[in-house]
This record gives structure tokens, sequence and C-alpha cells, in this order.
């Protein structure tokens, strides 16, 4: 089958079919396409410009003003011993966890084209830390999809949880490559600082750009998941997968559900309100924000671009970090109830959060970015302290 597909004939024969599969479905449902494409307007207006763009233009400023070099110097030996990547890539790690998808990956991709981590150090970022944000896991599917923070907070830590899990287990990935093999750690990356007024201006475009695109992938798969269920394609290949894997307890409607998380998040786990036993739903929901969607790996690739780095090692990645995020919720399950609030006061919290309009989640964004932003600017200023009073120290 493999040589099959190899034929650049057979290759064009099959994208051809898919085209015309793909413009006969638009013209047979203009009006839901329409209606799906204006609700993936809707999110990107709601959700995406307000969460990401922010932290666009932090991660970017991070890179661009050599804080990440400085931050680098003051965490190598935290970052190094852990997940084998040098300090500057806690950025990556800290940004991944809290401005969602994929922040995290943009962040390493501009870390290795700018010097500041080697190619199998960018790999290894890329596979763990583009992580879905607090405020869509607390808010989107906690208090919006399941109704209760409890289940809110099981899931983001039971994310979280695995990301790390998943840089751990990544440390050994191209181990023979790494300079600190023999003990020694490769020269730290000169830092390379940009004016703040051109560093800004880049990085405000960059980010409109990143933002830019990744509403145009969320409105393309949103139509597309539309066409599938319209067309009755996706309801017939969740039959077909529901009636193979019927002995494991996946019926077809389980089995839509899951192909619908696999294609995009945040519709996948919308069908997780309907109906079924709550454990199943959690572990679901669990696999599906880990995996993160093929609309996230498109995002993502799309940075990936030309640099160089391998698609593979990410998708592995994220492949094991759903495995990993519902094993781990399947064992919570078993031991802790998720019915009870954690507090009436973080119920109230995620409950505002999944019903933010525009202005508040873009202010909401952009005091989280600022804050942030000084974190880093205070790191940086203890990593050139520290090092300073190591150059003034007399030597006797």
């Amino acid at each position: 089958m493999s040589r099959l597909l190899s034929k650049a004939r057979v290759r064009d024969l099959l994208l051809g079919l898919v085209l015309l599969c793909a413009t006969l479905a638009l013209m047979l449902y203009p009006k839901p396409s329409m209606e799906a494409a204006r609700t993936g307007l809707q999110l990107c207006y709601n959700v995406i410009i307000p969460s990401l763009f922010p932290f666009f233009v932090l991660s970017s400023l991070v890179v661009e003003l050599g804080l990440a070099g400085y931050l680098g110097r003051l965490l190598e030996g935290i970052m190094w011993p852990l997940f084998h990547v040098g300090g500057a890539c806690a950025s990556a790690f800290a940004l991944g966890f809290v401005g969602g998808y994929p922040v995290g990956a943009k962040t390493a991709i501009s870390l290795y084209e700018k010097g500041m981590c080697t190619r199998t150090e960018a790999e290894r970022l890329l596979a763990f830390c583009n992580n879905s944000g607090p405020a869509f896991i607390l808010g989107v599917v906690g208090a919006g999809i399941f109704a209760s923070s409890t289940v809110g907070v099981a899931l983001y830590l039971a994310h979280a949880l695995a990301s790390v899990c998943i840089g751990l287990l990544f440390r050994f990935y191209k181990a023979g490559t790494d300079s600190g093999k023999t003990g020694r750690r490769r020269p730290a990356p000169q830092i390379q600082a940009k004016r703040f007024s051109t560093a800004f201006t880049d990085s405000v475009k960059n980010a409109f750009l990143s933002t830019l695109n990744i509403c145009a992938f969320v409105v393309f798969f949103t139509v597309v998941i539309q066409l599938l269920m319209r067309s009755g394609f996706l309801p017939g290949l969740a039959q077909a997968l529901g009636t193979v894997l019927a002995p494991f307890g996946l019926t077809p409607e389980w089995a839509q559900r899951l192909l619908t998380g696999a294609l995009e998040i945040s519709s996948g786990v919308s069908t997780l309100s309907g109906g079924g036993p709550l454990p199943g739903r959690l572990t679901m929901a669990a696999f599906m924000l880990g995996w993160a969607g093929i609309s996230v790996h498109c995002q993502v690739l799309s940075f990936i671009g030309g640099s160089g780095l391998s698609v593979r090692t990410y998708l592995v990645g994220k492949l094991l970090h759903g495995g990993l995020s519902a094993l781990f919720v399947w064992v919570l399950v078993r031991f802790i109830p998720l019915t009870a609030p954690v507090s009436n006061y973080l119920a109230d919290q995620v409950a505002g959060i999944a019903g933010m309009e525009f202005h508040s989640a873009l202010t909401a964004s952009i005091l989280a970015a600022w804050l942030i932003f000084l974190g880093f600017l205070l790191a940086a200023a203890l990593g050139t302290r520290k090092n300073l009073g190591k150059k003034r120290r007399p030597v006797v």
C-alpha cells in the first residue's frame, strides 16, 4: 500500500478525488457550510484572538529581547537534569502551559531559529510543551461541558502531569548527540537582543499573522466536520469503527465522538456533554486534550515550515500525551469522586471564564501576559545579577 501511495500519479488521483468530493459537498450543502464557517469565525472572535494574540506577542518579546537567554542561565540547573534541554527552553515550557495551543510550540521553534537551543532540544520541546491552557480546560471543558469545577481541575492536573512525563521520557531522545553526555554542557549561546522598539513592532506583526493563520485552520476544520457529518461519511466511519471495536466496548456513538475530537478539539469535547457514564466521558476528554486534534497539529506544522525539525517526534509526543492523560484520569476517577466542587470561589471563577465575551477575555489575556512578562523580566534580572556576581568574585 505504501509503495502504491508513493507513486505520484496515484497521489494526484486521490487528491483530485478528495477535492472533487469536497467541491460537491460544498455545492450540496451550501447553507450548513456557511453556518459552520460563521460558527468558526465567532469562535475565533470570542476565544482564539483574545486568548492567543497577547501570548504570541509575549512569546516573541521573550525571545527577541534576549530574556529567554538570561532565564536560561538561571534555570540551566533545572531544565537540563530533568528534560535534557537548555535553560532557555524554560520559556517555551512555561508559556505552553499558560498560553495554550500552540504558543509553546511556536516559542520552541523561535528559540531554535534564534540559535538558543539545538535541533535535538527543539524536537524534545515540541513533544511536550504544546499544551492546552488552563482557561480552556477549567472554563470551557470543566465548567462548560461537565458543569463541575472539580472535573476541570482533575483534567488539568492529569494534562500537566502527562506533559511532564512526556518531557522526562523524551530526555532520552537522541541522547547520543548531547554534548552533555561527557558531563559538560555545550557553551551557552550568545544573547542577541534587539532594541525594544524594533522587537515590539516585529512581535505585534508576527503575532497578528500567527493568530490569523490559526483562525484560518479553525474555520476550515469547523466546515470540514460539518460537511463530513452532513454527507454521512463521519457517522458511517464511526459505525464501522464501532463495529470492529465493539468487543472493547466502543459503540458507534463513542467512536463518532472520538473521531470528531481527533479532528478538532473544541468540537470533540462539546460532544461529551451528552449521555454516557462520567468516567468514560472524562477519559475521552483527557485523551482529546492531550492529542489536541489535527487542527492544532496543522497550526504547529505551519510554524515548523522549513525549519527541518522532526514532525514525527511532535506527533508521537502528542499521541503519548493523550494516552497518558487518559490513563491518569481513568485511575483518578477510581479513587476520587469528581462530583463535588473544589470551592464555590473556583466554581464562580471558571464559570466566568467560560462565559467571557470578547472584551473581557482580551483584557484578562493581556493582563495575564504582562504579569508573566514581568516575571520573565525579574528572572532575567536575577540571572544577570548572578552572572555579574560570579565575574566580580576575586580569584585568590
